[in-house]
């Protein structure tokens, strides 16, 4: 093995269990870890910046814009005193609603953009409700992954699959939709039975959630107009952004800008303001996850394990189908799903060189694999790193293990149900 393989590999170990650890900030290890990536020769500069995924980072600093400037209106709050009114302010109906109202979003918005309207809200009823955070949070995350696997556009992996095998949104709808909606009910059912005796408030703060106006809530009319208005344009956007050839940080930006051309031109402290709130440890964080885990697709090491894993099918589908759902799982809860499916999409095109001609299974397979996987663990996709971040910022730590212990065993049962499914459909 070379040396660059060699210390690519430790670097990223190292910073894993650091993060794992937790004894260092996640922000920093991933600083850390990536300057040193450069500096040991694995990545120069130029291509360092070149793994950095700019249409990420872009759409997660043009939400999270939209998002501190829709939270001075007052929005918020009101959909939290409005959705908890629904239910009558009961815990267990909270938690399923509003990990529904995740899911569904996350189908037809990035989860990413969906998680950064969802927890202030989420946090603003659960303060109110006198009630433990992290089990809705936790919950949520993993709606978002779910939700985000139904769908064309939910997620990174299903853009990049649609865009090199010719699928669009409808193949997406009649292949995975289903099969996402049916695990979403399932894990549903067991968060339920896991957190239901931790969901509990007292009637007199039911009483009093039941007695509050919601419209009250709304603090700036006038802004909360423009910021519909900039948020209902940006949705369309979202929506169609494949078909007017957009990435989906050009319109986060895009909207960003918009909201704050209306709203705040000459106030200069305003703008301060709102940039000051952006989670910029998370972007930091990953940024240096990007380089951290370049240094590995550079030296080949992500390329050599999906090459050495197909080659034990043998060219049968039963066995090339199940791997590359097993393989892209496990691999997408402990590094960026995004380079891992750039590396399996030709490699999947070469089966069809090994005598397997039909590829479909292959496709489903990857999908459900790569985006399901992300709720492995807290780093495994873009929206758990986002939740944990902003809920930390505000005192509400989700720790790596803590998340883990619940969410693995529901990846590994995702994964279990959508291998009887490729199986009944396809194979």
């Amino acid at each position: 093995m070379e040396i660059k393989t060699m210390m690519a590999i430790i670097i990223f170990l190292v910073a894993y269990v650091m993060i794992v650890s937790e004894k260092v900030h996640r922000t920093i290890v991933g600083i850390v870890g990536g300057i040193l990536v450069i500096l040991c020769g694995i990545l120069t500069q130029e291509k360092a910046i070149g793994y950095i995924d700019f249409n990420t980072l872009g759409l997660l600093i043009g939400m999270m814009i939209i998002v501190n400037i829709t939270t001075e209106t007052g929005l918020f709050n009101f959909l939290a005193i409005w959705s908890a009114k629904k239910v009558k302010a009961k815990p267990v109906a909270l938690l399923v609603v509003l990990s529904t109202l995740t899911m569904l979003c996350s189908a037809f918005l990035d989860n990413v953009t969906t998680v950064l309207f969802i927890v202030p809200i989420t946090l603003s009823i659960t303060t109110q409700l006198h009630m433990e955070a992290k089990p809705f949070l936790i919950s949520q995350i993993i709606s978002s992954n779910i939700g985000g696997a139904a769908t064309l556009i939910g997620d990174p992996p299903n853009i990049m699959i649609g865009s090199a095998v010719g699928l669009d949104f409808m193949d997406f709808i009649g292949n995975v939709m289903g099969i996402n909606l049916f695990i979403f009910v399932v894990v549903m059912v067991l968060l339920v039975v896991v957190y239901r005796k931790q969901l509990h408030t007292t009637p007199a703060l039911q009483d009093q959630i039941m007695k509050l106006q919601a419209r009250r809530q709304i603090s700036q009319p006038g802004l909360l107009k423009k910021c519909l208005f900039v948020l209902c344009i940006t949705i369309a956007f979202f929506i169609f952004h494949t078909a007017l050839h957009l990435e989906t940080a050009t319109v986060a930006l895009t909207g960003a800008g918009l909201l704050l051309l209306i709203s705040c031109t000459r106030d200069e402290g305003t703008i301060v303001k709102v940039l000051s709130k952006v989670e910029w440890t998370t972007i930091f964080f990953f940024a240096g996850l990007f380089v951290l885990v370049g240094g590995l697709v550079e030296t080949g090491v992500i390329r050599d394990l999906a090459v050495k894993a197909m080659q034990l099918t043998q060219g049968n589908l039963t066995a090339a189908a199940m791997l590359v759902l097993w393989m892209s799982a496990i691999a997408s809860a402990f590094v960026d799903n995004i380079p891992f499916v750039a590396t399996m999409i030709p490699l999947i095109r070469d089966m069809g060189n090994l005598g397997i001609t039909q590829l479909d299974p292959l496709w489903w397979s990857l999908s459900l694999g790569a985006c399901l996987g992300g709720n492995g663990t807290l780093i495994g996709a873009s929206a758990n790193v986002v939740v944990a971040s902003m809920a930390a910022k505000r005192g509400k730590q989700i720790s790596f293990m803590g998340y883990m212990k619940i969410a693995f065993p529901i990846t590994i049962l995702s994964v279990l149900i959508s291998s009887v499914y490729v199986y009944w459909r396809y194979l």
